[in-house]
């Protein structure tokens, strides 16, 4: 493998690029034979050899079998070790706090759902965290201990400055300033904070729909609405960490709120969110609304529409994409994006006939013309999203042979 420019090329630091590459062709590939990694590497089938039992001796590959009709040393399979390294993601709402441990491979080996209703909650949030990540460890067969990372995702975003969350006062009992040192001090391991839809972005750029693409804009609506920015590869957050609160942006066909942070709301929130899905359905004359929390409803009357497509149905579909298409062409005339992704359940319901209409909107009221898809990730994503963040870093610190 070449070094990259600036990188001394000293025989220590030429392994550990070259290990690091077979580990990353092991993850994307699968179990792969030694003739197989030399092959993608570009490395000779000696070279390759002591790559593995090096990797080997380390404890980050192991042997799981040999190639079907080609038994023998040199038909044997190689894997990254699943034990090598564990990491924690928790998705924290109002309603509930969801943990998950997944193994170095990226497998989920446990979960764990730890309810939280009532505005206060009945026990310290550092209580709740940890009792939320033991739940999902003891799932795992592990201990606290063998946890290398966690990222914690949340509504809002913890300001770099403050310490403190903002953009969520709907999140009881997370506003303390001294909130992050409590946590550090109950878990024994790094702990990482990133806003939800951040991490719905993450997930998507490496598992669904915006793999390959380094300038994107990710909408979510589930509870709220929520935007992420990736330009260059990379997140951006802005500088108290409120870039992509868009639901706090003031849009034509809403009347403008005032003091938003109180409000917890905006113009695109009330215009788009899926609190409104309801009461525009109800308006336009479809039968049967169903009763209940608003993301459901609303994701079930925007199945129901796409599958019919006719009469109210269309018109609600019609009416909503150009409510989404009002926020959306304030994003993509400032960042002109190479691609939007909408995701969360009001908007993957509505499927692709939700998506062609809000693209046809989208080109009448912005010049940009990014590529409009839907997320493709739906189980979970932003606790996904937080496993792959906890992971990447973990990858890089357990991967890096070079020391």
């Amino acid at each position: 493998m070449a070094g990259t420019a600036g990188t001394p090329g000293t025989p220590r630091v030429l392994r550990a690029m070259n290990d690091r590459a077979a580990l990353d062709l092991l993850l994307a590939h699968g179990p792969l034979s030694r003739t197989r990694i030399g092959k993608l590497t570009g490395l000779s089938k000696p070279t390759a050899s002591q790559l593995l039992a090096r990797l080997e001796a380390a404890g980050l590959v192991l042997v799981t079998g040999t190639s079907e009709g080609r038994p023998g040393p040199s038909a044997q399979l190689y894997a990254v070790n699943p034990r090598a390294a564990y990491a924690a993601g928790l998705d924290v709402t109002p309603q509930r706090i969801r943990a998950a441990v997944a193994d170095i491979t990226g497998r989920t080996i446990g979960e764990y759902e730890l309810p939280t209703p009532g505005r206060r909650p009945a026990q310290p949030v550092v209580r709740l965290v940890t009792d939320a990540l033991d739940g999902a460890v003891k799932a795992a067969g592990l201990t606290r201990a063998e946890v290398r990372r966690l990222v914690i995702a949340t509504p809002g975003a913890f300001d770099p400055g403050t310490g403190r969350l903002r953009y969520a006062s709907h999140l009881p009992g997370w506003h303390s300033p001294a909130l992050l040192e409590e946590l550090a001090a109950a878990l024994p391991m790094p702990v990482e904070y990133e806003n939800d839809v951040n991490l719905v972005a993450v997930a998507e750029q490496r598992l669904g729909a915006a793999r390959g693409h380094q300038d994107f804009v990710l909408l979510w609506n589930e509870e709220g609405m929520g935007a992420a920015l990736v330009l260059g590869g990379r997140l951006h957050r802005g500088w108290t960490g409120g870039a992509g609160e868009v639901g706090f942006l003031p849009v034509p066909g809403a009347p403008l709120v005032r003091q938003v942070t109180r409000a917890n709301s905006g113009g695109y929130q009330e215009l788009a969110g899926s609190q409104a899905v309801p009461a525009l359905a109800r308006e336009l004359g479809v039968p049967d609304v169903p009763q209940g929390p608003h993301p459901e409803v609303a994701a079930a009357l925007l199945a129901r529409a796409a599958d019919h497509a006719s009469g109210p149905y269309r018109a609600l579909l019609e009416t909503y994409a150009t409510r989404l298409a009002t926020g959306l062409a304030s994003l993509v005339s400032v960042l002109d994006p190479e691609l939007v992704v909408l995701s969360g359940g009001a908007l993957t319901a509505g499927g692709e006939v939700l998506r062609a209409l809000v693209r046809a909107e989208l080109e009448e009221l912005a010049a940009a013309r990014p590529t409009l898809v839907v997320g493709e990730v739906r189980d979970h994503p932003v606790l996904r999203g937080a496993l792959e963040a906890a992971l990447a870093t973990t990858r890089d610190e357990v991967f890096d042979t070079s020391r």
